[in-house]
């Protein structure tokens, strides 16, 4: 799995998330596991599986650390 921090939380279900390589991920709250999209935070270190959403890359098995 890969490891990032949440960048950014939109109030419509998404975010990004910053896996240090200078490119954000995308998630959706659908890919969240063991922790509800409203508990999320801005700048809250998550690990997670890279996908292939489609519209482009997306990570995917979204967990807490």
């Amino acid at each position: 799995m890969t490891e990032g921090t949440i960048k950014r939380v939109v109030d419509k279900g998404f975010g990004f998330i910053d896996n240090g390589t200078g490119t954000d991920m995308f998630f959706h709250m659908s890919n969240l596991e063991g922790i509800r999209f409203d508990d999320l935070q801005e700048g809250q270190r998550v690990e997670y599986t890279e996908g292939q959403g489609p519209k482009g890359p997306r990570a995917e098995n979204v967990r807490a650390i």
